[in-house]
């Protein structure tokens, strides 16, 4: 087997590991992002909560 065709398969597989492995990265960034974006807003209370009561009934 030819040296340089086996350099260059291995740095090609190694690139694309790396790759694979940046995308990922990335989608676990945005994903925590998202869940903390969502407690955030669940935390937060209702701005007009409480302030009216229904007194038909």
């Amino acid at each position: 087997m030819d040296i340089a065709a086996l350099s260059t398969s291995l740095q090609q597989s190694s690139l694309s590991q790396n790759i694979s492995i940046a995308v990922t990265k990335m989608s676990l960034d945005n994903a925590q992002q998202n869940a903390s974006q969502m407690m955030d807003m669940l935390q937060a209370p209702h701005p007009t909560l409480g302030h009216v009561i229904d007194l038909k009934g």
